[in-house]
């Protein structure tokens, strides 16, 4: 297995663990099943020491306490429908339970992609309608909200948003340099709704309003064993293993992937480092969820690179070669051949 970061191994254990003070609020039957082993991400308190040096060496911690979007904490599907407003949603629709994330503006490089979801806009109050109704029918196809945060939203969830602890969350950002706040995206899943493993190039403090989730998280050096689609692909970023039920004859390094996982609940807030590849998933039968992310830009590139490069500087550095490649061939069909044909055969030299 791939060496757990150093800060992170000193408090693991391996099954979820409950806080003795928190009420059982959900079992290990909620949890789908997976072919791998993960361990805890600590849960700490803000103030604990040990969750700033986590911050600080970009390692996932679940912070307990932190207030952070405590207004919303009362947000449920009435509520927002009633101060939400007029605007249109971004909601996605899905054949299965997974809502695989695909880049629209890169669907013409692959003319025989098909996603497995779709986008539509609508109203809030019909989002809300077909959720129930899929509840009711209980049919395959299910729905996931996902809308940016913005100022078509009635005044009461102005005035929510307007609560949140943005004085602990500026900090977190000053102290660590990072770029500005890019997005709040709201999202509100179905129980069972899986988004499968991905990372962003953005650090996120991922804050749960309502029901649990759990998220299990993977540092980037295991990039080899998750196997992302290639840069040009509209599921850049994504992983390609089904983890329900994994090819290990295409991709074996998946044998050797160690996850780090979390239930989070309402109040909870999960610092996801930038690069670290996350799959999240509503619990079963645990209702709705609720959760807000904070997106920020992170902090700009040291001008002295100092070495050895971390395992996100080398992911970076394989997305640019990626792109480069597909902007100098100029078709970005060409950019796997090209590569396969650098390395073959030169690279592996064992004992002359």
């Amino acid at each position: 297995h791939a060496a757990p970061p150093a800060a992170i191994a000193k408090q693991i254990s391996h099954r979820p663990v409950r806080d003795a003070q928190l009420p059982v609020s959900w079992t290990d039957s909620q949890l789908r099943k997976y072919p791998f082993q993960t361990r805890q991400i600590p849960r700490l308190s803000h103030t604990d020491p040990r969750a700033e040096i986590l911050i600080d060496n970009e390692e996932p911690v679940v912070l307990t306490d932190t207030n952070l979007v405590y207004p919303a904490l009362k947000w449920d599907t009435n509520y927002l429908q009633e101060n939400i407003g007029n605007g249109d949603f971004s909601v996605y629709i899905s054949e299965n339970h997974k809502f695989l994330y695909y880049d629209e503006k890169k669907m013409s490089n692959f003319e025989n992609f098909v996603p497995k979801s779709r986008r539509i806009e609508m109203k809030f109050s019909e989002f809300v309608e077909k959720m129930h109704q899929t509840e009711e029918q209980g049919g395959k196809e299910r729905v996931y909200l996902q809308q940016t945060l913005n100022d078509t939203v009635g005044r009461k969830i102005v005035v929510d948003f307007l609560g949140f602890n943005w004085n602990w969350i500026n900090k977190q950002q000053t102290k660590r340099n990072w770029g500005q706040l890019t997005s709040n995206l709201l999202l509100i899943g179905m129980e069972g709704n899986v988004t499968p493993a991905h990372y962003d190039e953005q650090q996120n403090f991922f804050a749960q309003i309502k029901g649990h989730k759990r998220c299990i998280l993977f540092p980037p050096d295991q990039f080899e064993c998750l196997y992302p689609f290639p840069v040009h692909h509209p599921c850049d970023r994504q992983s390609q293993v089904d983890f329900e039920n994994p090819d290990y004859e295409k991709f074996p390094e998946f044998k050797n992937v160690l996850g780090y996982e979390a239930v989070v609940g309402p109040g909870d807030v999960l610092y996801i480092p930038m690069y670290w590849w996350h799959h999240i998933e509503s619990l079963l039968n645990g209702g709705v969820t609720i959760t807000v992310n904070f997106w920020y830009k992170g902090a700009p590139t040291p001008k002295r690179i100092e070495y050895p490069l971390k395992a996100h500087q080398k992911v970076a550095i394989m997305r640019n070669i990626e792109k480069m490649l597909g902007e100098a061939l100029g078709d970005p069909h060409e950019v796997g051949p090209l590569l396969n044909m650098m390395i073959k055969g030169r690279y592996e030299q064992g004992p002359s």
